[in-house]
């Protein structure tokens, strides 16, 4: 039965255009949905809605249910919308009219915000650790190659002396970066929703503090307004910072194609990394590489959605940031499964010290005879026209 069940029934058709997919993707959601509600059924029993007994009855039938969706058991009918009226509907089923009292104090507008907002904390804390886990990666790569030298290049033309170690310590040093932008963003969802309703608070006197120190956030998001304003928001800056540690992936899968080139032979990769061609014998491609460079795109292009879904609205909650779900859940699972790929690649990257050692041409020193004149007292702009005649 739907939470918000009328006479009527509802047309076919309508049902399965509203639920779109989201009894699919929910199943990512019970468990927090569960933990959520154990929280507020808490506050609920402090403020004597619930009996102590009613309130364990309730925490267990909870964590049975948590159990069963870690044994992948615990079923969203299409029929129920989303996870949050399967659970409910579980709760009533078992507990009859004890399982009526937990929605007591809360709309599914809140109740979602709530689970979705545990989701991104721990999607983002696993993206940091994986980030964690490919700077190690690049570190070890760097120390193994660092003093190795290739060219270094601008507008695709060789320009000065670079290294395998410089080249491994901008990712480094971006990863980094990237990390801040991701905690910075974990700062700003870490806020409990959980309280403000549909957008305009409930009618009753709720510890908001309570259920928020329960489930671990820093902060109570305060304004219910702002809970509902903030949905697409929050998403919209969440997919922007993961679009940054793919740029990077995007960039890196560029040049490790680019520089594993029979013409250039910079780096090589373990054939059982490469796949094969269906008419050339001879080929092993970088499909790899390529499709990580391609998701970045993918990203961006959920980054957008969200942006354009979330704007134009009037203040208040409205049924398109149903469609904000996704984009973010995709976001991460590409996000993580490049980091981990990546990490892979870097790995069991080698290195081909004779290519590279070929590679290292004397117009790559032109600037540095530049300025050795300089260091002899020549003016830079003469010292630029004299090794410039060197080339022409």
């Amino acid at each position: 039965m739907k939470l918000w069940q009328k006479k009527y029934k509802l047309n076919d058709k309508i049902e399965e255009f509203t639920v779109g997919n989201d009894f699919l993707l929910d199943t990512k959601l019970v468990k927090y949905d569960c933990i959520a509600s154990i929280a507020h059924a808490k506050m609920l029993c402090k403020m004597g809605i619930l009996t102590k007994d009613e309130y364990n009855k309730l925490v267990n039938a909870l964590n049975e249910i948590i159990q069963l969706d870690k044994e992948s058991k615990f079923m969203i009918n299409k029929e129920d919308e989303d996870c949050h009226t399967a659970i409910e509907n579980y709760l009533v089923k078992k507990l009859e009219d004890i399982g009526k009292k937990i929605h007591t104090a809360r709309s599914r507008n809140d109740q979602v915000l709530t689970a979705l907002r545990l989701y991104y904390k721990d999607e983002i804390k696993e993206i940091l650790k994986e980030i964690e886990t490919f700077v190690k990666t690049l570190e070890d790569f760097k120390g193994k190659n660092s003093n190795v030298e290739i060219p270094g290049y601008t507008h695709m033309r060789k320009a000065m002396p670079s290294s395998v170690g410089l080249w491994a310590e901008a990712f480094i040093e971006s990863m980094e970066d990237n990390k801040k932008l991701l905690m910075s963003v974990l700062e700003l969802v870490d806020q409990s929703p959980l309280g403000t309703g549909a957008g305009y608070g409930v009618p009753l006197k709720i510890d908001r503090t309570m259920t928020a120190d329960e489930l671990g956030f820093k902060k109570v998001q305060n304004n219910p307004i702002y809970a509902q304003l903030s949905r697409g928001k929050f998403e919209s800056s969440i997919v922007h910072a993961l679009t940054q540690v793919m740029l990077d992936l995007n960039k890196m899968s560029s040049d490790l194609i680019l520089f594993s080139m029979p013409e250039f032979g910079y780096f090589e990769h373990l054939p059982e990394f490469c796949t094969g061609s269906s008419i050339m014998p001879q080929k092993k491609n970088p499909d790899v590489l390529e499709l990580v460079r391609g998701k970045y795109h993918i990203v961006v292009g959920e980054e957008f959605k969200l942006k354009s879904i979330s704007s134009n609205l009037i203040s208040g909650y409205n049924r398109d940031m149903q469609l904000t779900k996704e984009p973010v859940m995709k976001s991460f699972e590409i996000t993580k499964e490049s980091l981990s790929v990546m990490n892979l690649v870097i790995g069991k990257l080698k290195i081909n010290s004779e290519n590279c050692k070929k590679a290292m041409t004397k117009e790559l020193f032109a600037t540095e005879k530049a300025y050795e004149l300089v260091k002899k007292g020549v003016p830079f702009r003469e010292a630029y026209k004299k090794i410039s005649k060197e080339f022409e």
